[in-house]
């Protein structure tokens, strides 16, 4: 019998330990991924050429980054790598990818969706001038490029990554104006017990935060953002303007603004494969539905990562272990003796306890969200704002957000409602006087990313 024709989509901590598992059970996986190099966003490569030591690039995940690097790179002619290459359709036990010599359709007989996460972001007002970044971006611009999003830095939002960034900031030298956390100042202790299932976890966090105060960076909790400040030409960003006390407001002076809050799943494939979505009320947001093991509710199909589970980079390798040991298994293949499925699910059973600490000390902030001035652009692809959708929700008696797209055309851009989605449904939600699950989430619909007209042209074909 034909060994099982495997895809693993994504080279991030998932898909190099589901790929280095199948290649230890005798598969030769095929592993695609965006990027030019393996790593994911959290270990993303530096470029060719460029020779910055790994504990810059990384800080204290330095080790972790190395070895999965070389983990993958160890792989080398024992899988097909298709790197800089977007899959963007799955139909029928095919998946759909575009890369530079054009259009391609691989045939599976299963799939791991080891598709990670991006950021979840809030729409503050004046989020679309120049010099506003997402965290990752910034993030990006530091290990890729090796330069700084700006001259003088101010970091907004909540959870780990937004201290994460700024320390890597300070730690290049780049000049952080400040960094402000919406989230409550007392919440960090409803979280602590939590957390405490991973007190490593949690001394990295605190040498984060002595690493920002040490710089003379101002850490500032229970902030409410009002809006990023233009510059005199109305050109891009020139402050951060908070809220006090006594209803005025505050300018802190930047350049750039770094923005993030948490992250969200990166789940569109999941949804063309026809997985089912459960909503998650810690993470406020639907998550594809899957087993302990990452197996979906669709044969052959299996999620890994922050795709599926946000519980950071180490709980996305121990996912992608699981989820190969499940494919080997339900193929009836031979499992490696050196993997201890019980010992994994037990590792990830405390990342998953810290998980949901984080969720309490690091709330996503629902009543900013909630309460954005109606002219607030929010869906940035089609220029939608919150009063437009809201009147969606209302006037137009929208019941949920894809119905809200249909007569609003948010989420109906580029992004796809990456960047709106979370949010939209938040502000539909509270202009009905209804559950945020109730407003649904937005449908991922086919190429989940432009493509050159070709490669539409090919699949018609």
């Amino acid at each position: 019998m034909a060994p099982p024709r495997v895809i693993v989509v994504g080279a991030g901590p998932a898909g190099t330990r589901a790929a280095e598992l199948l290649v230890a059970a005798g598969l030769r996986p095929v592993v695609v991924d965006e990027a030019p190099r393996s790593g994911g966003q959290i270990y993303r490569r530096q470029p060719e050429g460029f020779r910055r030591d790994a504990r810059a690039l990384y800080g204290t995940e330095a080790g972790r980054a190395t070895a999965l690097h070389a983990a993958f790179d160890g792989l080398a002619g024992k899988i097909d790598h298709w790197p800089e290459t977007l899959a963007w359709n799955i139909r029928k036990g095919e998946l759909f990818v575009q890369r530079g010599d054009g259009a391609h359709v691989l045939p599976f007989d299963a799939l791991i969706l080891a598709t990670g996460a991006t950021d979840r972001l809030l729409p503050v007002p004046g989020w679309t001038l120049p010099g506003a970044f997402s965290l990752g971006g910034s993030q990006i611009a530091l290990k890729a490029q090796a330069c700084a999003i700006g001259s003088r830095v101010v970091f907004l939002g909540s959870g780990p990554l937004l201290y994460l960034v700024a320390a890597q900031y300070v730690k290049a030298g780049a000049e952080v104006a400040a960094v402000l956390d919406t989230a409550p100042p007392g919440a960090r202790w409803r979280g602590l017990p939590y957390m405490a299932a991973r007190p490593s976890l949690l001394a990295k966090g605190a040498a984060l935060l002595w690493r920002l105060r040490r710089a003379g960076v101002p850490v500032r909790r229970g902030v409410v953002p009002k809006r990023l400040v233009a510059d005199a030409a109305g050109a891009r960003v020139a402050g951060v303007a908070l809220e006090r006390p006594d209803g005025g407001e505050e300018v802190i002076a930047c350049d750039a603004v770094g923005l993030g809050w948490h992250l969200r799943a990166e789940s569109q494939l999941a949804d063309l494969a026809g997985c089912g979505f459960d909503y998650n009320a810690d993470h406020r947001q639907w998550l594809p539905r899957c087993d302990a093991d990452g197996r979906s509710d669709v044969p052959g199909v299996y999620l890994a990562g922050d795709g599926a589970r946000l519980l950071g980079a180490d709980g996305a390798e121990i996912a992608g272990r699981l989820a190969a040991l499940a494919l080997l298994k339900d193929h009836g293949l031979p499992v490696p003796d050196s993997i201890d499925a019980a010992k994994l699910r037990r590792r990830r059973k405390a990342m998953d306890r810290f998980r949901h600490g984080i969720t309490l000390a690091f709330p996503w902030p629902e009543a900013l969200v909630r309460g954005l001035p109606d002219d607030t652009l929010v869906c940035r692809c089609e220029a939608i704002t919150a009063g437009t959708l809201r009147s969606g929700g209302t006037a137009l008696d929208a019941p949920e957000v894809n119905r809200a797209k249909a007569f609003t055309r948010v989420g109906m851009g580029r992004c796809q409602g990456r960047f709106c989605g979370i949010a939209g449904a938040e502000i539909l939600a509270a202009a009905r006087g209804a559950p945020v699950d109730a407003a649904g989430r937005l449908r991922g619909q086919a190429p989940v990313k432009p493509l050159p007209i070709a490669a539409i042209l090919d699949d018609a074909a």
